[in-house]
């Protein structure tokens, strides 16, 4: 008799859901579990070469509207969903399944409540999302990146527990580098990034604002930032007419490691985002996407900001010239900024992947016959 080492993961969508599962999927292997993964059709579009035996992939699909027509279609394609979850949990009997949030999770999560085994959600954020809201009251278990989170209490909040946010090895191993050394007339390293939508906002914003800034400190600052594919020309040509040292692409696959090599964050407030923000230590101004579902990047930041770990500014509030005069003021004030990446990183949780993987072992339960099957991806 041994336990079932099969672990179904539910994840798609955004980063936000994929990385956090990226990383519980990297902690069970180490277990000596092994790792599926469950999401929709557009499949891991971030190319994270996610470590799963399989990927399977079900029909998904988020409600864009509250009309008839978008009701039904959107409950027909879950229902599809749900009927190919079910088939695919028959074959891997998974001693647990784990959903990251978004309607991705819905099939797998439904499958495996109809076929009795064991479910969790993982919430990445400071309020609990609408997927995640329908899904709660039919898991056995609900791991949260937050100490308290919105909309998460009642019956629910008995079943909860505070793991922390997931992050990849990656962002580990860049947490180890101590916070860069920042002299009064020394350089200033700016990491900016947020998201296709944040990098075409940040594209439109931030050049016009670091070209206000005095030139003793233009002189100092070397900027790394992300842009989409038909912005990195225009904003590479702005810096450069403002005579600020600047890195513009639209990817960086060592994000963590320029993370821990700047002295100020521009970006979203995406789960991810924050979690990798904190476990590192680097102090940020953050600007929240509006009108994000539920206002789930404002509460993020707005935790952050409550911690000294950084600054939450609104989209709407953040002229060129309030945030040209806030850059100028913490490049001015080291001790803010050392300050502030020491309260990030005390909110960090580098071991909530430990934390969220032991509870996926409690789920599991005690010895069983093992009916993990054979590879396969469908």
């Amino acid at each position: 008799m041994t336990r079932n080492r099969t672990v179904m993961l539910a994840a798609g969508g955004t980063g936000g859901h994929l990385f956090p599962a990226f990383a519980l999927a990297e902690e069970l292997g180490r277990r000596g579990f092994t790792v599926d993964l469950m999401t929709d059709m557009r499949g891991d579009r971030y190319g994270t070469g996610f470590p799963a035996r399989a990927v399977h992939q079900v029909p998904s699909a988020t409600l864009a509207s509250k009309s008839p027509v978008a009701v039904a279609r959107t409950g027909m394609t879950l229902a599809r969903g749900i009927l190919a979850a079910r088939k695919i949990m028959k074959e891997v009997k998974p001693a647990v399944v784990v959903g990251f949030g978004g309607y991705p999770s819905f099939p797998p999560l439904l499958a495996a409540r109809h076929l009795a085994i064991p479910t969790m959600l993982h919430e990445q954020n400071a309020v609990l999302g609408r997927a995640n809201k329908m899904l709660a009251r039919r898991v056995d278990a609900i791991a949260t990146s937050f100490e308290t989170t919105k909309f998460l209490d009642g019956p629910l909040l008995a079943k909860s527990r505070f793991t922390g946010n997931p992050v990849r090895g990656i962002v580990v191993q860049a947490a180890s580098a101590p916070y860069p050394l920042l002299a009064p007339d020394g350089p200033f390293n700016l990491l900016v990034f947020g998201g296709s939508q944040g990098a075409r906002y940040f594209s439109d914003a931030i050049p016009p604002a670091l070209s206000l800034l005095p030139a003793s400190l233009k002189a100092r600052l070397t900027v790394v930032q992300q842009a989409r594919e038909e912005d990195v020309i225009r904003v590479r040509e702005a810096y450069a007419a403002s005579g600020i040292s600047a890195e513009i692409a639209t990817f960086f696959k060592d994000l963590p490691a320029r993370m821990a090599a700047s002295h100020l964050v521009i970006g979203r407030a995406g789960a991810s985002s924050v979690a990798e923000l904190t476990v590192i230590g680097r102090p940020s101004i953050l600007v929240p996407l509006p009108h994000s579902l539920d206002n789930d990047q404002l509460q993020n930041a707005t935790r952050l900001a409550e911690s000294g770990g950084g600054w939450c500014i609104e989209q709407r509030t953040l002229s060129p010239e309030r945030l040209s005069a806030e850059i100028a003021r913490l490049m001015e004030g080291g001790a803010e900024l050392r300050e502030a990446a020491d309260c990030a990183k005390k909110l960090g949780r580098p071991d909530a992947v430990a934390r969220l993987a032991t509870l996926v072992e409690e789920l599991a339960g005690p010895a069983k016959n093992d009916m993990a099957a054979p590879s396969r991806v469908s």
